[in-house]
């Protein structure tokens, strides 16, 4: 048996003589497009347009386009946004003088709908679009074709094995044939040789990873195009309807049209459910945090009962409703100096302040109040509510977050709250420039703290509070965004396509048997992968021995050195200039 010498790898192939095959055995082991040498198009308009295209479609100019996308989406994580919190971004401009011009002519308050960035992605999208269409034509290509013919010189390749045997060509080739297929690769004859390959899947996984891009582009920006997100408070027993009117705060993307396109149901909460830890150190944190609701789908549906949890939304008709917080809604009944009743057990949200819900917020009597001289006014009380109260002398902080020892304190105050000049205003805050605070009988603020069922009564007759018990709020979030499901298939498609074309390798093998000059059969294999790897000639050497067993040496084979090898060896040697 002799031993292999290996020569140069394709990529060194010359382009005249008797190698010249070697370029088309080791040819189209990728759907890449083939570099061109650098050069200014002299071909006019045309030729700019194609040097223009084909650098735009070339994978380093997509990569460069992808780092450019993400550092574009920087500003928009750190600088505030107008599509999620036009408050915070008022807030920048009105504290940076310079910044905040600034930021407005580079786009930077809406980095998402910018035209720097729309640019960006559209380049990126259209990259991806003319690399991965020749590419998948190509490939298919290749599919419906057959492995190339052997080079005339198989000692080339960078891995190469031979031997001598007794048996016949045919026979070798016969089981050559059967034994790469049993392995796997596509092979069939061509004149004296077998041609398998094998690894087809690395070149679908790139393209996978390039179309699950695509995808994952579309679906982002039908998202943002298409969708909607708001927010509603609702205290138990009252209820909610899916029209914009109702939203606490609401935000949508640019196409999204809300007199058409939010889905049509209602839900009423009827009950919250909070149970908290009571001892140890996770005291106080949730354990069971629910809300239970009647919806109903369409105008005319009937109602269904169901529990919203945390992580666990009502999904109606495309929309989703999360439940994203909670507090408590002291009851009140207020009464004017003749004994009026002006609000009768209303409930108010108050804010919560911090984990064991401390709250705070304001409640206004907007209506019906008349003072001890019978003029029409407005009452505005600040409220700071506590569920479990430490008791006289503790902090104004409450201790557990749930109902223990409920405690209002309140301030009043008396005069126009704002509400009737045609701005919005904040129901949580009092505006109290046209607001007279009620005088103790020491000139103070005059503030009380109750418990449930007690009174509080106004300076100089002018009327009562009555603190009659305690409701929960729950905070409802609606969202909806389209698209959702395709983005998460794209990105499981890109992760699966980024896996074959990294770990799978493309190879090629070769077994060509042949009679010698004395009659004896002659057996050589070589083996080709896309790029340099051990697996390639480990590969072969398991191939050559099986071929091996059902094609032994001949008797006659000349020794080499002073022993006989049992099986063939495979011999791999760098070629000059490959790469390493």
């Amino acid at each position: 048996m002799s031993k292999t010498t290996t020569g140069k790898t394709p990529t060194d192939t010359p382009a005249t003589g008797e190698d010249q095959d070697l370029g088309a055995a080791g040819s189209q082991l990728s759907t890449a497009p083939r570099e061109e040498s650098p050069g200014l198009p002299s071909l006019g308009v045309i030729g700019w347009a194609r040097w223009f295209w084909r650098q735009l479609t070339s994978m380093r100019v997509a990569l460069l386009l992808l780092l450019l996308l993400s550092l574009g989406a920087i500003p928009g994580s750190l600088i505030p946004q107008s599509g999620v919190d036009e408050v915070k971004v008022e807030e920048f401009r009105e504290n940076h003088d310079f910044l905040g011009p600034l930021y407005d002519k580079l786009g930077l308050f809406h980095v998402y709908s910018s035209v720097w960035f729309s640019a960006i992605y559209i380049l990126l999208f259209v990259s991806l679009i003319g690399c991965i269409v020749p590419r998948t034509w190509q490939f298919v290509g290749q599919l419906r074709g057959r492995p190339p013919g052997a080079p005339r010189r198989l000692t080339r390749l960078p891995a190469y094995t031979t031997w001598r045997t007794s048996a016949e060509p045919e026979q070798v080739r016969e089981a050559a044939l059967a034994l790469l297929k049993k392995r796997r690769f596509r092979a069939h004859t061509v004149g004296d040789a077998v041609a398998a390959e094998k690894g087809y899947l690395r070149e679908a996984g790139n393209l996978l990873f390039h179309i699950a891009l695509i995808v994952m582009l579309i679906a982002f920006a039908w998202g943002q195009l298409f969708k909607y997100e708001g927010n509603k408070l609702i205290v138990e027993g009252d209820g909610f309807s899916n029209t914009l009117t109702q939203y606490d705060d609401f935000k949508s993307g640019n196409l999204f049209d809300p007199d058409h396109d939010l889905a049509p149901f209602s839900f009423t909460l009827k009950d919250f459910r909070g149970t908290y830890e009571p001892t140890g150190p996770n005291r106080g944190t949730p354990r069971v945090y629910e809300a239970t609701v009647d919806y109903a789908e369409g105008a005319y549906g009937k109602d269904k009962a169901t529990t919203i949890k945390v992580n666990e939304p009502l999904e109606i008709d495309g929309s989703k409703v999360y439940l994203v917080s909670h507090g408590y809604a002291p009851v009140l009944t207020v009464r004017d100096a003749k004994g009026k009743v002006v609000m009768d057990k209303e409930a108010t949200a108050l804010l919560p302040l911090d984990s064991n819900v401390t709250s705070s917020g304001a409640v206004m009597v907007r209506d019906g109040y008349r003072n001890a001289e019978g003029e029409r006014e407005q009452l505005g009380f600040n409220a700071f509510f506590l569920p479990t109260y430490g008791g006289e002398g503790s902090t104004m902080l409450s201790t557990f977050p749930a109902l223990v020892n409920p405690m209002l304190a309140l301030s009043a105050y008396h005069g126009d709250l704002g509400v009737d000049a045609g701005f919005s205003k904040s129901i949580y805050q009092l505006d109290k420039t046209n607001l007279e605070e009620f005088k103790d009988s020491d000139g103070e603020l005059f503030k009380k703290q109750l418990k449930i069922g007690e009174t509080m009564t106004l300076p100089n007759g002018a009327g009562t509070v009555t603190f009659e018990g305690v409701q929960e709020w729950a905070g409802f979030q609606v969202t909806q965004q389209p698209a959702s499901g395709w983005a998460l298939a794209g990105a499981v498609a890109a992760i699966l396509g980024l896996a074959g074309s990294l770990f799978i390798q493309r190879r090629r093998v070769w077994v060509r048997a042949v009679k010698g000059a004395d009659g004896v059969t002659v057996v050589e294999m070589a083996g080709l992968g896309r790029s340099e790897s051990a697996k390639v000639p480990e590969e072969l050497g398991d191939l050559a021995g099986i071929l091996y067993e059902r094609a032994p040496d001949a008797p006659d084979a000349p020794k080499t050195g002073d022993d006989t090898p049992d099986s063939p060896d495979t011999h791999v040697v760098p070629a000059e200039g490959a790469e390493k």
